[in-house]
């Protein structure tokens, strides 16, 4: 017996074999279809005999048939291990792979067609793809945790290294009695150096915080407002004797909020712009309200600008610019600024040219807070 006869014949392997199996003519029509096929898609195997071999499948699996398949066993003869879905008279789709081979020419042509369910291993793969999606997703955010932690670390070592060095040799200066007047000015170096080392604690506090998921908590309230800029700006004074602080205050009206926030909002600002603004020009602090309770806090300093690409990052954690005059400091002080502002529902906004370099807070009554 030839094999194209063999093929067109099969034997009694054909009505218990635990796969499905179809024969196909040169126009695609089935020839033979086996007792499996027909379990499967709950339709008598006459029915199916007959009709092209598309019809087997879910309309998605047809244009896949139709557009790779059959062109692949046209050039090739035969194709192995493609994944396609029967469409079932229940109006189950059933996944399988199939392999098929092609023999004859022309008219002649048949297909032999074996068609394996695969459930197990479609649910197999997809659940590997899927734990293999998660697992390069705690990949990719513990090594950012990671990077993140010897950032932080190495940043913040810095940064206290040198107030607390400052603060030290303060210690060590006056532990010689030194002169009364000489006295003074190391306690006001210590003191600017204690400054330093609060706020910078205070803003790895916040940034823990807002790491942990808790974010920046607010105690909301009002008429403690003026009070809580006013002291911000003194701290910085005293801290900067040198410097020239301008504070203008039109505080018309109370505003929901936290002062104290606010105040901390400020004193980063203001520490932001007496580190990068020109010494010998005066910063300036204007907080005014207007209309339906709004606040708006704008802080300004002298200096070279802020370049447009630079603006993009400056309220990102530990991103301190590529200026190398904004390599200053942890890089948290206009990240928690910014959060803070977002807590009370405001913004913040910057404005750099060649002159003058503005950081501004607003918010109004309708972003407040607590209100609908």
């Amino acid at each position: 017996m030839s094999s194209d006869n063999a093929m067109a014949a099969p034997g009694e392997w054909f009505d218990t074999a635990p796969c499905g199996y179809i024969s196909i003519d040169a126009e695609g029509r089935i020839q033979t279809a086996n007792p499996k096929l027909s379990d499967w898609l709950a339709t008598p195997g006459s029915a199916i005999v007959g009709t092209h071999v598309t019809a087997l499948f879910s309309i998605a699996s047809r244009v896949v048939f139709e557009t790779s398949v059959l062109p692949l066993l046209h050039l090739h003869g035969e194709v192995s291990g493609v994944s396609l879905d029967l469409s079932s008279r229940t109006g189950e789709n059933i996944p399988v792979m199939i392999s098929a081979t092609a023999r004859g020419t022309g008219q002649s042509r048949m297909t032999q067609m074996v068609l394996l369910r695969s459930e197990r291993r479609r649910n197999f793969e997809r659940d590997l793809l899927e734990a293999r999606a998660e697992t390069e997703a705690r990949l990719s955010i513990a090594q950012k945790q990671g990077e993140l932690r010897e950032q932080f670390v190495a940043i913040l070592g810095h940064d206290l290294r040198n107030p607390v060095a400052a603060f030290y040799a303060g210690i060590r200066a006056l532990s010689r009695n030194p002169p009364k007047d000489k006295k003074a000015e190391l306690l006001q170096l210590m003191q600017g150096s204690v400054h330093r080392m609060e706020r910078l604690i205070e803003n790895v506090l916040d940034y823990a915080r807002e790491r942990l998921g808790s974010g920046i908590e607010l105690d909301l309230g009002v008429g403690d407002l003026e009070p809580a800029i006013r002291q911000a700006v003194e701290e910085l004074r005293a801290v900067h004797p040198d410097r020239d602080l301008k504070l203008s205050l039109n505080i018309g009206h109370d505003v929901e909020c936290d002062a104290q926030r606010i105040g901390q909002l400020v004193s980063n600002l203001l520490g932001n712009a007496l580190t990068h603004g020109d010494t010998e020009r005066p910063v300036t602090v204007d907080a005014v309200t207007f209309a339906n309770d709004g606040l708006k806090i704008n802080v300004c300093n002298h200096g070279p600008p802020i370049s447009a690409e630079t603006q993009k990052r400056l309220f990102d954690p530990f991103d301190r610019g590529d200026e190398s005059n904004y390599r200053k400091g942890l890089g948290l002080g206009l990240h928690i600024a910014s959060e803070i502002a977002k807590a009370h529902h405001g913004g913040m906004s910057i404005q750099s040219d060649e002159d003058v370099t503005c950081f501004t807070f607003q918010m109004s009554s309708g972003d407040a807070p607590g209100r609908d």
